[in-house]
């Protein structure tokens, strides 16, 4: 890895791949056709783009069954404990509507309500992410949403794996739709004869899945678009360098874009952990996209002492930040910026990712300075609530209409003063 002393130019940041004019008029073209031929255009697209020919893409119950009777009943258990986890977690999240009085009568509040209805976007094909049907599923069902709808590109059996089903059974889930790509995104935006549209869209997915959410954004919400992964520890000179490295290579090993970043005050710390990320990376089975990961975008920065450090933690704004200092508790409340933190070396990165509860959808590319992991108040309105008495206008009617005067709206002036017109 690269060892870098100069720490003014540190980054995390990557341009965002917006695609290309020829790449948004496909995506725009397969959004219209999908409005436009519903059930049929889905089918076509699914067809052509996962070599897939389906009569009826909704999961059906045998599918389900058959995919618990096909999985490790260990690992059925183990994605029931993550859910259980991840559920418990997000409980904590929720908030209630609230309301205040005065003694004029007036009452002000705001109303929390869930939304109607989700859909949530798994990838597939080649890969399985159970976690990513928890993730994205667990925080809604928390809050309160109804009607939650899963889309996920089958493979080339037509079906989606057994990790997936069993996590959307367990998380419940009700439909199921083997589709994915840019239909699949707009067939959740605006319905077809089977699905029925949702209010907002979340769950990661490819270029093409990125483009289709910006697009439908507006007449849906969206969660974000993320970015590759990213992964800054924060070490000093008492740590494991095998274990720093190891850690650094989980995040390496999703994306050849995506990122690995150390930083501490240990030049020798450096120097072990360059060599154990070129020691560990020739036995990962996804050396090469790791490899590619690490030489691009992976850096180790030599700060003066730990304050620099810190100062350059914040700096990068990273999705994961790991603490491996001897007060990590301490380090931690100089912290202003991170999606997630995770604190000493029994705490590593992929804890989060599956079992502690936590969300591991987290903003990326530097945005963690000012936005959210995924979160249960996501899938909820606010709704302001007013009531003035007749006491507590009679007291402020003026006031208020002379600030609708100031901006030039009479009629928001007379709306209020008509009430108290004595010649009426």
């Amino acid at each position: 890895m690269k060892i870098i002393r100069d720490i003014s130019g540190a980054t995390i940041r990557r341009s965002v791949d917006n695609g290309t004019e020829e790449q948004r008029k496909a995506v725009q073209e397969i959004i219209s056709s999908v409005q436009k031929g519903g059930e049929k255009a889905v089918h076509a697209y699914t067809e052509k783009f996962d070599g897939v020919r389906l009569e009826n893409s909704k999961v059906s119950e045998s599918e389900i069954e058959e995919a618990y009777s096909s999985l490790d009943p260990e690992m059925v258990s183990i994605i029931e404990e993550a859910a259980a986890n991840i559920r418990d977690f997000h409980a904590q999240q929720k908030r209630s509507s609230w309301f205040t009085t005065d003694t004029t009568g007036t009452m002000l509040g705001q109303k929390l309500t869930p939304l109607d209805s989700v859909g949530v976007y798994v990838p597939g094909g080649t890969a399985a992410y159970p976690s990513s049907v928890l993730m994205n599923v667990l925080p809604a069902k928390v809050a309160g949403v109804k009607r939650i709808t899963m889309v996920s590109p089958p493979g080339k059996d037509g079906k989606l794996s057994p990790g997936v089903l069993v996590a959307a059974k367990v998380a419940g889930v009700e439909d199921i739709f083997k589709i994915g790509g840019a239909q699949a995104i707009a067939a959740l935006a605006y319905g077809t004869e089977t699905i029925l549209p949702v209010d907002k869209i979340t769950g990661p997915g490819n270029l093409y899945v990125a483009l289709a959410k910006r697009e439908v954004f507006g007449d849906v919400d969206i969660d974000m678009i993320a970015g590759p992964s990213e992964i800054v520890i924060l070490a000093d000179e008492h740590q494991r360098a095998d274990e720093i490295a190891a850690d650094l290579l989980s995040q390496a090993e999703h994306d050849v874009f995506a990122s690995a970043v150390l930083v501490t005050n240990s030049s020798t710390l450096a120097e072990e952990v360059s060599t154990q990320v070129e020691h560990q990376l020739t036995s990962l089975p996804r050396e090469e996209i790791a490899r590619q990961s690490i030489t691009h975008y992976g850096a180790i920065y030599v700060t003066g002492n730990m304050e620099e450090g810190i100062e350059v933690v914040n700096k990068l704004a990273a999705e994961h930040l790991e603490i491996l200092t001897e007060k990590p508790f301490e380090t931690m409340a100089k912290i202003r910026h991170a999606g997630a933190i995770f604190l000493g070396r029994y705490s590593s990165e992929p804890v989060g990712d599956y079992f502690a509860g936590p969300n591991h959808v987290l903003p990326t590319n530097g945005t963690a300075r000012f936005s959210s992991p995924l979160n249960v108040d996501e899938f909820m309105k606010k709704t302001s609530v007013i009531s003035y008495s007749e006491t507590a206008l009679e007291q402020n009617y003026q006031k208020i209409a002379k600030l609708a005067r100031l901006e030039g709206l009479e009629a928001h002036a007379r709306a209020v003063e008509i009430r108290f017109d004595k010649e009426k």
